[in-house]
């Protein structure tokens, strides 16, 4: 009987526990990859594969600037001095060259390379095509705003960046692009990825006049 007792006991902790890992998971969302920098690399250093790794984070933890792939990154400069250890985010990144997976180009002189993560498809968003995008602020009497901060911005690279666990855009795709810009939308974009609530990439057709 005591051997019964003991059986049905472990068979309802067993039960317990496999229904709190479930709740956690539900609360916290399940992981993601997010592309981190396994050896310290110094500013003004083009990133390849070496230096770069990819840790399973919860989703909801995620930082909302991450790199899924490390493909994504290979051919980019560091901006900054980046330590081991790091997350990598489009703020630590500088335009560069870049081989055939990266997708970066030279930039002409009036122009910059940056690199941006929005709502969308990567499938839609691809190297060639052409953008606009939608930044949307959260205002100081709690109603949001959404204007269109760049219009009609060559695509260079893209590649699918994790997904945000909460929030607004939760569940939604998002696609980390590089983008060819002006130096005065360079500072813009910087600002909104900052502070911006979200941005979204909406991809123009083929057609549409620029």
């Amino acid at each position: 009987m005591l051997a019964g007792l003991a059986l049905v006991l472990g068979a309802l902790s067993a039960s317990e526990v496999a229904s709190r890992e479930a709740e956690i998971e539900q609360r916290i969302g399940g992981s993601v990859g997010v592309v981190v920098a396994v050896k310290a690399i110094n500013r003004g250093r083009r990133i390849d594969a070496s230096v770069l790794g990819l840790r399973d984070v919860p989703a909801k933890f995620a930082p909302a600037q991450s790199f899924a792939t490390a493909g994504q990154l290979i051919g980019a400069r560091a901006a900054v001095a980046i330590r081991a250890g790091t997350d990598l985010q489009p703020s630590l990144l500088e335009g560069s060259q870049a081989g055939p997976d990266g997708a970066l180009s030279l930039a002409g002189a009036d122009e910059r390379i940056v690199r941006v993560i929005a709502v969308g498809d990567a499938a839609e968003v691809t190297p060639g095509s052409r953008v606009d995008l939608l930044i949307t602020r959260d205002g100081a009497s709690g109603r949001t705003s959404t204007v269109v901060g760049l219009r009609d911005a060559e695509v260079i690279g893209s590649g699918p960046a994790a997904a945000v666990a909460d929030g607004a855009g939760a569940g939604l795709p998002r696609v980390a692009m590089a983008l060819r810009v002006s130096l005065n939308q360079a500072v813009l974009l910087a600002e909104a990825q900052n502070s911006a609530r979200e941005l979204r990439a909406l991809p123009r057709p083929p057609s549409a006049a620029r």
